[in-house]
């Protein structure tokens, strides 16, 4: 059931990375022609935001693929989980980029940098807890090694 779920968001994903985003930009663009200019890099931005939200679904579905084989304590599931927060902390990178863009084009509100603001905490909180999780499956196969060589 999981897995279907992991299905569905990154075909919504692809969607608004195919066509909702790149629709908002040029209505955006052409309701305020002042700020056109941004036109190409938001959608650049926005959609390379999403690969990373496909990224970390991916790596969710092996994480899934390994926990069903009950190959979860293996080394293998830690190059995803690292995959996990490389992609966050590329994900906090393109936010920054975007907010300082936004900013020297002067284009944006107070509102907007509150919202990045609140991104970039959202984002530096997952990178924590998912960097908490990798340490736990740190010791749950630490522990599990152990296990199998008393047993």
């Amino acid at each position: 059931m999981t897995k279907v779920l992991i299905v569905v968001l990154f075909a919504a994903v692809a969607a608004c990375q195919l066509w909702v985003v790149p629709q908002i930009a040029a209505a955006v663009a052409q309701a305020v022609p002042e700020y056109a200019a941004l036109e190409m890099p938001g959608v650049l931005m926005v959609g390379a935001l999403l690969l990373c939200v496909q990224v970390v679904l991916v790596c969710v579905w092996r994480l899934l693929t390994l926990a069903a084989r009950e190959t979860i304590f293996d080394e293998a599931a830690f190059r995803w989980v690292d995959a996990i927060i490389v992609t966050v902390v590329i994900a906090g990178l393109l936010i920054a980029a975007g907010m300082v863009v936004i900013d020297r084009a002067q284009a944006g509100s107070p509102f907007v940098a509150l919202t990045g603001l609140i991104a970039l905490i959202a984002v530096a909180g997952l990178a924590l807890v998912v960097v908490v999780m990798r340490g736990l499956l740190r010791q749950a196969t630490a522990l599990r090694q152990e296990m199998a060589e008393v047993v």
